[in-house]
């Protein structure tokens, strides 16, 4: 079950980055705060309304306290990681960011001692060397058709240090995040998936509502929250992204769910394509198809 639980969240959370594109504004100085609480909202609204009235799960609230470094360590990367937006482009930093995948398999085969057979190493290496092509072959294709355009795109929004600085702090604090929680649920099993998904979700709720009471009173600056379409789907296929990655971390084989869930970045580019009406080059579908077969070699594996 591990294997389909990842690839669902392969599916949502590529999903969700089609629509962090589209609801992205550089113009807007609040756009990562108003990002981060729009996900929030949603995340504790499913938290209360599915878990809570729903399933009727009881929930421990010294919970919320215990999963508190694995919440911090998600909520602080993708807060990071929206905010990076404004700095670089998706194309670069998402692959990069995608890389935690790598970090989190890292960890747990030196801290953790676990071993992965030649067949899913293989897989493993493939996703990330995929990952790591498409996202060099992104930024070539977008400089070819600036350049075509005759665009001048400033040099600090592209390849500055405090640009390239924001998806590497994710990756490594993402990574961190993923390897604490498969600590938790699978090595420890400190608590049910059911308890570590809605700690999460509720303590991104908290943070939701911290940041629209400072904007507010702070900044005064208000939330269209009806206008907000694009987060909204972004925030709804995040949750539900998220509501099947617990299941895929907690299924005793964190060390390849990991990079096998970071390689979602194929599905941004591909919808990015669709809907976006962007173009891929011979290229680019050679590095899908390479990190397809990674994940049908893992698949084959989990069979």
């Amino acid at each position: 079950m591990w294997f389909i639980h990842a690839m669902l969240t392969v599916v949502a959370w590529g999903s969700a980055d089609l629509f962090y594109k589209k609801g992205n504004d550089p113009r807007d100085r609040y756009s990562a705060v108003k990002t981060t609480i729009i996900v929030g909202l949603v995340m504790g609204l499913h938290a209360i309304i599915y878990y809570g009235f729903i399933e009727r799960i009881s929930y421990d609230w010294m919970n919320l306290v215990r999963y508190l470094p694995v919440s911090s360590m998600y909520i602080g990367s993708m807060a990071v990681g929206y905010f990076g937006l404004r700095y670089i482009e998706v194309s670069i930093s998402s692959p990069i960011s995608n890389s935690s995948g790598a970090v989190t398999a890292l960890l747990g085969v030196v801290l953790l001692g676990n071993s992965i057979n030649g067949g899913q190493l293989l897989a493993v290496l493939l996703i990330l060397i995929g990952i790591l092509l498409l996202s060099i072959l992104e930024k070539q294709a977008e400089d070819a058709e600036l350049k075509e355009a005759g665009v001048q795109v400033e040099e600090k929004y592209r390849f500055g240090a405090l640009a390239i600085i924001f998806p590497i702090i994710y990756m490594l604090v993402d990574g961190m995040g993923t390897f604490l929680d498969s600590y938790y649920l699978e090595y420890k099993e400190i608590m049910p998936e059911d308890q570590a998904n809605m700690s999460y979700e509720l303590t991104f709720l908290i943070v939701a509502i911290f940041l629209i009471g400072y904007l507010y009173f702070r900044k005064k600056e208000k939330i269209q929250f009806f206008q907000e379409r694009d987060r909204g789907l972004a925030a709804l296929f995040e949750t539900i992204g998220q509501f099947f990655y617990v299941g895929a971390i907690a299924g005793k084989q964190a060390v390849i769910a990991a990079p096998l869930i970071s390689s979602y970045a194929i599905i941004s580019v591909l919808l990015g394509r669709i809907f976006l009406k962007e173009k891929l080059n011979w290229k680019q579908y050679a590095v899908i198809g390479i990190v397809m077969l990674g994940i049908m070699i893992l698949g084959f594996y989990d069979g």
